[in-house]
């Protein structure tokens, strides 16, 4: 499972499906998101308004799944 850091406190599912490169675009994650193949933390989700915090993990029905980190706490082991 990816983790996707944010910069603020949340971010809505359409926003953050496209941010986690699970849809190509915000077009993309309306049908997905309506048809019911949308999860967060094991429940499916029809919002695409849903606000995700740090933690929340977002599924898609084909098994992608993506973390909300903290891009604060967020390591990714770069040298820089």
């Amino acid at each position: 499972m990816d983790e996707v850091p944010i910069r603020d406190g949340s971010i809505r599912l359409g926003q953050f499906l496209k941010l986690a490169n699970l849809v190509e675009s915000g077009a993309d994650a309306k049908p997905l998101i309506a048809a019911g193949e949308v999860s967060v933390n094991g429940s499916v989700e029809t919002r695409r308004g849903r606000q995700l915090v740090p933690g929340d993990v977002v599924a898609l029905a084909d098994g992608r799944a993506a973390r909300v980190v903290d891009e604060a706490s967020y390591d990714d082991n770069l040298p820089w």
